[in-house]
């Protein structure tokens, strides 16, 4: 009940924020840009729109929890509210559930906004058999913002918010690239080997909630993938806010 509380608070004050209008809006001028650019695709220009407009809602969520998520508790530490926030019965693991699920809330917020306007463009457009890959596209780009939320919370329970936000764009990239670490680690002998297979076991597997591919061809994944997506994320989450109430325990607020 008290995550759920500061579930609610978090999703507000994320809501009321102008950066996340800004990036709703900005989400919504590059897709009528994309229309523009389309002229010059040379017959490509569904593809274009779809690939940029997927792409577009994962890197400007991304921003979102750069901003947002990066400061989370150190705003609640400067202006001195988490201090009566502790004080109340209220567990240091569900403060920091609530502020990872109240910010994953807003950021399905805007994927939805993104990816009913990008819907709604190819609709007009006359391309009717993208929603359903569309759909499921949103979704996974969904759960990709929901894990590096995760990750964005548990940087932020350990270090500053610059710092936060560099880790976790650092997991961003590296995770994106994890099938060709996993690559390299396979390649690799010795040390060098083991070191690459732990990082890349370490990081988020991103490249499984990525497909813009099939979509911007109006094909669907199969239910196994997005199956095995949700458990992924959820599992992932989970890990990362079990360690992220570790280091919130040890820090003192007295």
């Amino acid at each position: 009940m008290n995550a759920l509380l500061v579930a609610r608070n978090t999703f507000r004050e994320a809501t009321r924020d102008r950066v996340l209008a800004g990036i709703v809006v900005t989400g919504l001028v590059l897709l009528a840009m994309t229309q523009v650019v389309g002229v010059l695709a040379l017959g490509e220009a569904r593809r274009l729109t779809v690939d940029l407009g997927l792409s577009a809602i994962s890197l400007l969520g991304l921003f979102v929890v750069l901003l947002v998520g990066t400061n989370l508790v150190a705003k609640e530490i400067e202006r001195r509210t988490i201090y009566n926030l502790l004080s109340r019965p209220i567990a240091r693991h569900e403060y920091l559930i609530g502020k990872w699920a109240g910010l994953s809330a807003a950021l399905w917020v805007v994927c939805a906004v993104l990816g009913v306007a990008l819907g709604l463009l190819l609709a007009v457009r006359g391309s009717h058999g993208h929603v359903g890959s569309i759909a499921e596209a949103v979704y996974l780009a969904g759960l990709e913002l929901t894990v590096i939320t995760s990750i964005a919370v548990l940087c932020s329970s350990l270090s500053t918010p610059v710092l936060s936000a560099l880790y976790t764009l650092g997991f961003y990239l590296v995770g994106e690239w994890s099938y060709d670490l996993r690559a390299f680690a396979d390649k690799a002998q010795g040390m060098a080997g083991g070191i690459l297979g732990v990082v890349a076991n370490v990081v988020p597997n991103l490249p499984l909630f990525n497909m813009r591919t099939l979509a911007s061809s109006a094909q669907v994944t199969s239910a196994g993938h997005l199956v095995i997506a949700t458990l992924y994320a959820l599992v992932y989450c989970g890990c990362a806010l079990a360690l992220a109430t570790a280091a919130f325990e040890s820090r003192d607020f007295k």
